[in-house]
């Protein structure tokens, strides 16, 4: 896929690339295919394509691949703490203006507990973004 990807960049097609390198196009075609090449054939690529020869390696490939999914799961586990901290965060502000709502509740009109309504609703609210 490096291959064809390299290729295209400098925008020749398999033929060009096959007498640029002095290889078949077929041989090209089956890289780009996916299929493994032998040392030599790399080596005359690479020169081709003004490339170190362990760009092209397979294993290096390989670590590139691993590379960018170690870093999705960075990307990933920053997201998962954003999201902790957020609901944290939330729920701080739940626990503290539900106790000033209660206490302004008990101060102005102790006989009927209005605040009780906002704070279970808000609770229930926090409770569904605890689960999500």
């Amino acid at each position: 896929m490096l291959i064809q990807k390299l290729r295209l960049k400098r925008g020749w097609s398999q033929q060009q690339l096959a007498e640029a390198s002095g290889l078949s196009a077929r041989t090209i075609q089956r890289l780009e295919a996916g299929q493994p090449a032998s040392t030599e054939t790399l080596k005359s690529l690479a020169a081709v394509f003004e490339v170190d020869f362990s760009t092209l390696e397979p294993e290096t490939a390989m670590n590139a691949v691993a590379a960018g999914s170690q870093e999705q799961q960075e990307k990933d586990a920053f997201a998962y703490v954003r999201r902790l901290r957020r609901f944290y965060l939330h729920l701080f502000m739940y626990l503290v203006l539900s106790a000033a709502l209660l206490a302004a509740n008990l101060i102005v009109t102790p006989q009927y507990l209005w605040s009780l309504w906002a704070i279970g609703g808000w609770g229930l609210a926090a409770l569904v973004e605890a689960f999500n």
